[in-house]
């Protein structure tokens, strides 16, 4: 039985170690949403809402996802008692409507909460059976196609699994070309963040050809319908990210053969439940899965590395190392990465698998707020 009784809500600035570009901006810094809740019992953990700043990725944003929590999830969940953490979605998706990724930080935190006080891991609490996991990169927009070779050479000698090239129109064949030309056998994937349209598929058909693990989410935000159409323009199979809100929407794509792969974020899906009912369905129906990241700190990336410890996480997820993106995280210790670009899951440390810093996060915290029962 799980019970909370507060939720103390922080928000910090992270800086990157370098600015990060995708099709639809460039990120400097990350603000950040931590959760810290306490449940009756005293057991404490952590968890992060992974909202951008601004409403690029999905409608939801930082200071969206506070006033949700704040207004309309804490005053659901505090003091009322949980047989077990995946009834929280349930109950957050019965009561009113969107802000997935505010309802997740939350749904997330209980299992978490769970974990801890069954003395567990929080891998081994949700039925991870994965010691160690594949890594792979994700590599922002580059100045130049000889930018993005260099930065791809240098990710490989670091031993990454995968290489995710963000691409925009403009910006996309003659990259994409110059990386493949230079690493014939290299496990490349190209990342559009919804940046094309089916009117004009002649950039993703250039790219064809190009021995691609995968096109991720090329088309619109919120379609399944037209990427069905592209991808029988298409060998390179089509990854669903942004569309994929639900299992129904897994469901869909899987009907209409909009895509061949699925990229669980537990953050966009509204939190573990959902992810592992999708990664379910998915192993099933012989759809690998594999986990994005949305550049959290090392509280998010303890939930993205639980989650894909599952056995269907087939393919390298976006996992990186904490010193990929910051000079300092906010746990303890970092996560690493092998030489050979392997991840170790945190089996045998109970709760999320991370000692979080309190003290660096006091340091860079710029908002508390906190909701009680």
């Amino acid at each position: 039985m799980i019970q909370l009784t507060s939720i103390r809500l922080r928000e910090i600035r992270l800086p990157l170690r370098e600015p990060f570009r995708i099709s639809s901006g460039t990120m400097v810094d990350r603000r950040i949403a931590l959760l810290e809740l306490t449940a009756a019992d005293g057991t404490t953990t952590w968890s992060e809402c992974v909202a951008d700043d601004m409403p690029n990725y999905t409608a939801e944003t930082i200071d969206t996802a506070w006033l949700a929590i704040t207004r309309w999830i804490a005053p659901r969940v505090l003091g009322r008692s949980f047989e077990a953490p995946g009834d929280v979605h349930a109950v957050l998706e019965a009561d009113f409507r969107g802000h997935l990724m505010a309802k997740a930080s939350v749904e997330m935190g209980m299992w978490g909460i769970a974990a801890t006080q069954a003395g567990i891991s929080l891998a081994r609490f949700i039925g991870g059976t994965q010691a160690t996991i594949p890594v792979g990169i994700s590599l922002g927009i580059q100045a130049s196609p000889a930018h993005l070779v260099e930065k791809v050479r240098a990710a490989l000698s670091q031993g990454y699994r995968k290489i995710k090239l963000k691409i925009m129109p403009g910006r996309d064949v003659e990259y994409v070309r110059a990386v493949r030309e230079a690493f014939p056998d290299a496990p490349l994937m190209a990342d559009a963040n919804n940046a094309y349209s089916l009117d004009d598929p002649a950039a993703l058909l250039a790219m064809d050809d190009m021995h691609l693990m995968m096109f991720e989410q090329p088309l619109a935000w919120e379609d399944i319908v037209r990427h069905a159409s592209l991808q029988t323009l298409l060998k390179t199979p089509i990854c669903l990210d942004e569309s994929i809100t639900s299992l129904d929407r897994a469901q869909d794509m899987v009907t209409l053969d909009a895509g061949r792969l699925i990229n669980i974020k537990p953050g966009r899906v509204g939190g573990l439940a959902e992810s592992i009912a999708i990664h379910d369905f998915c192993e099933a129906n012989g759809v690998p899965v594999w986990c994005g990241g949305m550049l959290e700190s090392g509280i998010g990336r303890a939930y993205n590395v639980a989650l894909a410890s599952l056995s269907n996480f087939q393919k390298p997820g976006d996992l990186s190392p904490s010193a990929r993106y910051w000079a300092r995280d906010v746990v303890t210790p970092e996560w690493t990465m092998s030489a050979d670009g392997m991840l170790t899951v945190p089996f045998d440390v109970p709760g999320i698998g991370v000692t979080v810093d309190v003290d660096r996060i006091d340091n860079l915290t710029v908002r508390v707020e906190t909701v009680a029962h």
